[in-house]
């Protein structure tokens, strides 16, 4: 009798522990994950790298989280995107150049079924997975295409956005929902419903479960397009020109101590016409960069409707926010685009008509498309790039661009906001992370931050080991233990090793040299002190001809490793 009492009593304490005892959530307090990427822009584009640019939304994010000031991505968007998502090397994952079979693994142009996604690592350990935006990690195929590599097939439960890489921002080619091409909506502007779709993702979500979402929007890559009344809001602010811009920035982040006092600001491009009041073409000069502000600023209010979204939740606590950036500003003039005559049998699309064009014909109203100086930046009827003259000042203070491997190409603003971890009792909210750091990193923390584990096989495939690093000791200010970061693209060469950056420019003389056995030739280097001289302007490979051997046969050995070498002609 006793002991069924004893029995009773207990189970009466148990009940009551369980009424008034939180009830443990499934979550386990892992973080959601949200991954935010922006396209073909500078380091010093957005307010809090030192921009003019008004970027409140992603500066407040920086103000309460961190800043890496040496992140770097791969100099182009789909190997940056391959790399990103796989925690691998592009050329690892498959995407050594751009989405075209060039013959062998490393540039087949599709992504590798031997590297996985953060989105099937996570999704494995029980996350839901979303994304909104740009994919252009397969061939975009306008009949029967082979989805094996579409989102939803990498791990993604929800996908709305373009398998491609480029197009109007009115009316994308590839709009794609979940596995199906669909078209655009009236009124459609790539910036905002991507924001939107990613905004509905949160609010559905159930919150048994931690997320993922990726957030890859189109903007600011060209075409210039942006709605009217955001264009406005900039009208007037760039009439000083580009070399007063590079000189206003530079000041700036001197100020902000993004940059060190005995960095020179490198000098302008010596393509580029010095600001004057003969600049051929000026206001369209003007409105491509008043265009391209605008849509920076849009993409901001977006990530602002996202944090909303979250903090309406009560999720922004323990959600870790990503921003990052594709490449460095884009240099490209589309004179390949510009060549284009149009047909006489076009005609201006059905209703429903899916945009197969990167760049359309006409616009849905039928409006001829006019390519470069023949259009207008803003509306759907132009299609303008803003070109070298403000990319140079995009990349304040950095030399060249996106496709080159120098500093312009490949560095890029990394922003991470985590409350819970992240606060002014932990991690000094709003500091600078000077941690070399690079795209590889980003499945390493994600891994790390989430208690997943990644894989050594999936769906029958070996599966590569990640080439990164956990960025979440750095969140602390633990160091980052590494040998050397590495990139190629395009013949374009760089390995990092500590402060020293070893580089090579594939051009004209030196692009592609290859000796009789297919080893890309260990000449034409430079080599640069980052701590001394991170905008690359005095070369000091003859002062250090063995740390050059050294670092070249470095890279020469990891490009074995990786399959780049030797290269597919």
């Amino acid at each position: 009798m006793k002991k069924t009492v004893g029995y009773i009593c207990l189970g009466i304490a148990l009940l009551f522990q369980s009424c008034t005892s939180p009830t443990p959530s499934k979550k386990n307090d892992r973080p959601n994950i949200v991954l935010i990427m922006g396209d073909d822009m500078g380091y010093s584009d957005i307010g809090c790298y030192g921009g003019e640019i008004k970027t409140p939304r992603l500066d407040e994010l920086a103000a309460n989280g961190l800043r890496f000031t040496q992140f770097y991505n791969t100099a182009r968007c789909c190997p940056t995107r391959a790399s990103l998502l796989t925690g691998l090397y592009p050329q690892q994952a498959g995407i050594g150049h751009m989405v075209d079979d060039r013959g062998t693994p490393a540039f087949k142009g599709d992504l590798s079924t031997n590297a996985v996604t953060i989105a099937e690592v996570l999704k494995k350990a029980g996350y839901s997975t979303y994304m909104s935006g740009k994919w252009h990690l397969t061939p975009y195929v306008i009949d029967n295409p082979d989805k094996h590599n579409w989102p939803r097939q990498r791990g993604f439960d929800r996908f709305f956005g373009m398998i491609s890489g480029a197009g109007s921002l009115y009316d994308p080619r590839s709009l794609t929902e979940d596995n199906e091409y669909v078209s655009p909506r009236e009124g459609f502007y790539c910036t905002t419903d991507f924001t939107d779709y990613a905004v509905e993702r949160i609010e559905e979500h159930e919150d048994d479960t931690p997320f993922f979402l990726y957030l890859s929007y189109t903007a600011a890559h060209w075409p210039m397009h942006a709605p009217a009344e955001a264009v406005a809001k900039y009208k007037g602010s760039y009439n000083h020109g580009w070399d007063e811009m590079r000189k206003n920035r530079f000041e700036r982040m001197k100020k902000m101590r993004l940059t060190e006092t005995e960095w020179e600001l490198t000098p302008r491009d010596s393509l580029i016409q010095p600001w004057s009041e003969d600049i051929p073409d000026k206001e369209w000069e003007l409105a491509n960069m008043e265009t391209y502000a605008a849509m920076v600023t849009l993409m901001d209010e977006g990530i602002g409707k996202v944090v909303n979204a979250l903090k309406a939740k009560g999720e922004l606590e323990n959600t870790l926010i990503i921003y990052l950036q594709d490449n460095g500003a884009c240099a490209e003039e589309l004179e390949w685009v510009s060549k284009r005559t149009t047909e006489k049998d076009r005609v201006p699309l059905a209703p429903g008509e899916l945009q197969t064009e990167m760049v359309p014909f006409f616009t849905r109203d039928g409006k001829p498309v006019g390519i470069m100086r023949k259009g207008w930046p803003g509306p759907p009827e132009g299609y303008t790039a803003y070109g070298r003259n403000w990319a140079n000042a995009s990349n304040t203070p950095f030399r060249e661009y996106k496709h080159w491997v120098h500093e312009g190409g490949i560095s890029s603003p990394l922003i991470v906001h985590w409350p819970a971890k992240i606060n002014s009792g932990t991690s000094g909210i709003g500091g600078f992370r000077t941690e070399p750091a690079h795209l590889i990193d980003i499945m390493a923390t994600c891994v790390d931050v989430s208690d997943s584990s990644y894989p050594t096989t999936f769906n029958g495939n070996k599966i590569q080991a990640m080439e990164g690093k956990s960025l979440f000791p750095a969140f602390s200010g633990s160091a980052l233990e590494r040998e050397a970061i590495y990139w190629e693209h395009e013949g374009n060469r760089a390995v990092r090793m500590g402060k020293w950056k070893l580089v090579s420019k594939a051009d004209k003389r030196h692009s592609f040299v290859w000796d009789k056995i297919g080893e890309l030739e260990l000449q034409n280097w430079e080599l640069f002190d980052m701590e001394q001289d991170r905008t690359e302007m005095h070369d000091l490979a003859t002062k250090h001809p063995e740390l050059v051997q050294k670092m070249a046969q470095m890279w020469l050995a990891w490009g074995k490793r990786t399959g780049i070498v030797p290269r597919p002609q």
